[in-house]
Parts: C-alpha cells; sequence; structure tokens
C-alpha cells in the first residue's frame, strides 16, 4: 500500500489557501487534510464546507480528507460531502447513532473513518473495522496545531495495525498530530500508512524538499 502524505491546511497560509494547497500537491503531497473544530466538541474554531467547497471551484481536484472533530457530525457530514469530501472521518462519541452516521457518510458517496483521541481506546474502530475506509488516531489531543508528538500512541499504532492486517480489508491507518522528518520513520515502522502533518510542512521554505525528506524516511 502506498505512503500518503496528507498536508492539514490549518497550517496553510489562509490568505492564499488555494495556491498553497495548489503548490503543495505539486510538491508531491498526495491529499489534502481538513482540521474541522467546532470550538465545542473539542477547543478551537477552524474550517467549515465553504473551505473545502472554494477549493473545488479554485480548481484542486486532488482527494480531500477531512476530519470532523464536532458534534453533532451527521450535518457537517452532510455539508462537507456536498462541498467535496473524498473521505470524513468522525468520533463515535460525538454521534447518537453510530450505525446511521457511517451509513450516511457511505450513502453520500464519501469513504468513511473513525477518529481516536490519545485517552481513548480502539474499541470502536476494531468493531467496525469491515465497515471502515480509514482508521484515524490521534497522536496529540485535538484542538490546535503544532503539538508534540505523544509517544504513547506508538502501542496504539501497533495494535491497530494489527486488527486492519487480521481483518484482511484494505482499510488505511493515518496518524495525525506532531510528525516531522525526524519521527515520521517510528510512526510508519509502528504500522501507519497515512501521515498528516501541518507545520512540519507549510511552515518550511521549501515544500517539496520537506516532502521528499519524508518520503526518503519512510521508504
Amino acid at each position: 500500500m502506498k505512503k500518503i502524505i496528507a498536508p492539514s491546511i490549518l497550517s496553510a497560509d489562509f490568505s492564499r489557501l488555494g495556491e498553497e494547497v495548489d503548490s503543495v500537491l505539486k510538491a508531491g503531497a498526495d491529499w489534502v487534510h481538513f482540521d474541522v473544530m467546532d470550538n465545542h466538541y473539542v477547543p478551537n474554531l477552524t474550517i467549515g464546507p465553504m473551505v473545502c467547497k472554494s477549493l473545488r471551484s479554485y480548481g484542486i481536484t486532488d482527494f480531500i480528507d477531512v476530519h470532523l472533530m464536532v458534534k453533532p457530525v451527521d450535518p457537517l457530514i452532510r455539508m462537507f460531502a456536498d462541498a467535496g469530501a473524498d473521505l470524513i472521518s468522525f468520533h463515535p462519541e460525538a454521534t447518537d447513532d453510530l450505525d446511521k452516521s457511517v451509513a450516511l457518510v457511505k450513502d453520500l458517496g464519501c469513504k468513511v473513518g473513525f477518529a481516536v483521541n490519545p485517552s481513548e481506546d480502539l474499541t470502536h474502530a476494531k468493531n467496525y473495522i469491515q465497515d471502515l475506509d480509514l482508521a484515524l488516531l490521534m497522536s496529540v489531543n485535538p484542538g490546535f496545531g503544532g503539538q508534540k508528538f505523544i509517544e504513547t500512541v506508538l502501542p496504539k499504532i501497533s495494535e491497530m495495525r494489527e486488527c486492519i492486517d487480521q481483518c484482511k480489508k484494505e482499510v488505511r491507518l493515518e496518524v495525525d498530530g506532531g510528525i516531522n522528518p525526524q519521527n515520521i520513520k517510528t510512526v510508519c515502522d509502528a504500522g501507519a500508512d497515512t501521515f498528516v502533518l501541518g507545520s512540519a510542512i507549510f511552515n518550511t521554505d521549501d515544500y517539496a524538499n520537506t516532502i521528499t525528506d519524508l518520503r526518503n524516511n519512510i521508504g
């Protein structure tokens, strides 16, 4: 399975977002990652579906990976699907009807993922593994970018990797939070195949060199 680099636009320059996203994709990134926060389920307020729609209108045709850190989730699932999202991940605890929310994402034509915070266990992700296209393990506490990677998440990544391998279904294992060129190999070796990076890419002067370094470190 190809290793995926998914820059989080949370760290991009929003005064020229279309250009930033276009540049990072041309520099070798695979996906565009959205961190959607509602200042309710998690602290901080970030971006909504209009940003996704704007990027599509700008001409971005690449894969858009949306992580909903919101409650309730169903209204925003609908809005992001309509705005052009390809994959929508949400936190199982943020919905009152997990089966309904999973079905909604699929019915709207998107891939579906579950997100797991550092302090949470993998019960929901494991129980629903046959329904998922992606498991997203947070390696920082959600709310703000630029945080340090939480090392205790590494065993959880390996545990999720084992579950995915046993289910014999193609499910991506994404990790988000504090990843950089120095630790990405460790995250990869633990079992991740999809890597979300924000400031580690957008705060550099040369996106192509940064993404090349990342790829060289994960093979």
